[in-house]
């Protein structure tokens, strides 16, 4: 690792929630267990009132630090504080979960956002965004994700800046229309790059080390704790991160439970845990505890980690929406060409009546 890199040394499990973000438009199986036992009938089967009644939200999740919001409000009784018990149903990827979601399987889904996201809802896939979740933070010294190169490069003065990757082989867990591949978008595109201009290779986070030592690929966007392995191993340097503000995940909720009597309720649960959450990076020991035991990481590892911020109403980010859509339309991901409306698909009013 370049030790006068700017961006040299980051800790561990604030890149987890990119590995989940990157692998977001995977492939397989939707449903892989259940973290909850709960049997109840989801929205539409509440034994009363948001005011006094009770009720069971089926949540599609990926079990990750980048989505603290939720495990924080659901641990510290803010859903069942309004009659609300969640059934955590662990989902692949965002994109396998769509299909439940707009079926009515899944009542609410926070995932991230992919192409194949876009497609599905310009085939008539009808689901609503209701929310942002994780939004990077920017700071080059401590960002939950970065783009690494491999380290022969740098230290051969063949890539010094971003521009330098033009032409080269880039690793993303999930591919050009994952989550990551947007990251990697916004991070092309400091140097003039799009996605167009660089052959991403579709490679789970796990093989981008080996990918990076043996040379079949020139950089990678690995998550925690890969990232750190790899530099510490000497194989790679990070040489860029997202933008302050970017962010590909968020809150989506399906069309019977948009229109529910919890699906208020729900949301503004799940901004109280936003509120936990210090837009510093240092977490109060109650929120460390509550993220090792929905993660499972250890708490040492989760305070040396970077995180994401949170809006304190999760605000749905119509902006980056818009361009992710424009980035996935240039590079052939996404299957139409005149853009959806993002007006149409997203439902900022939980966020507004939330009261954060």
């Amino acid at each position: 690792m370049n030790p006068t890199s700017p961006f040299a040394r980051r800790s561990l499990l604030g890149l987890l929630g990119v590995a989940s973000a990157a692998a977001l438009a995977g492939c397989g199986s939707a449903i892989t267990g259940k973290d909850s036992g709960s049997s109840g009938s989801g929205a539409g089967g509440s034994d009363g009132g948001a005011a006094g009644g009770t009720t069971t939200v089926r949540v599609g999740h990926l079990s990750s630090s980048l989505f603290a919001p939720l495990y924080i409000a659901d641990a510290q009784g803010a859903f069942a504080d309004k009659g609300i018990t969640l059934e955590l149903i662990p989902v692949k990827s965002g994109q396998d979960g769509i299909p439940m979601l707009a079926s009515g399987q899944l009542d609410v889904m926070v995932a991230g956002f992919s192409a194949g996201m876009f497609n599905a809802l310009h085939e008539g896939l009808a689901f609503k965004i209701v929310g942002s979740m994780g939004i990077s933070p920017g700071d080059p010294e401590n960002s939950p994700t970065a783009l690494e190169v491999r380290q022969a490069l740098v230290d051969d003065g063949s890539v010094k800046a971003v521009s330098d990757l033009r032409g080269r082989k880039i690793a993303v867990a999930g591919g050009p229309g994952a989550t990551g591949g947007y990251l990697l978008a916004t991070m092309l595109e400091q140097g003039g790059l799009t996605l167009a201009d660089v052959e991403v290779v579709n490679l789970s986070t796990p093989d981008q080390e080996p990918a990076l030592t043996n040379g079949s690929v020139d950089a990678a966007t690995p998550s925690a704790p890969f990232s750190t392995a790899i530099q510490e191993a000497g194989v790679g340097s990070p040489l860029a991160v997202p933008a302050k503000g970017v962010t590909g995940t968020g809150v989506m909720y399906s069309e019977q439970f948009v229109a529910g009597e919890f699906a208020q309720p729900f949301f503004t649960a799940l901004t109280q845990g936003a509120q936990q959450l210090s837009d510093t990076g240092a977490q109060s020991d109650e929120v460390y505890e509550i993220l090792a035991k929905a993660t499972g990481q250890d708490i040492a590892v989760l305070k040396s980690a970077p995180m994401y911020t949170y809006l304190p109403d999760l605000a749905p980010q119509p902006e980056q929406l818009e361009a992710m859509q424009t980035v996935w339309i240039a590079a052939g991901q996404i299957t139409y060409t005149d853009p959806v409306d993002v007006a149409t698909i997203i439902d900022a009013s939980f966020a507004e009546e939330s009261g954060a």
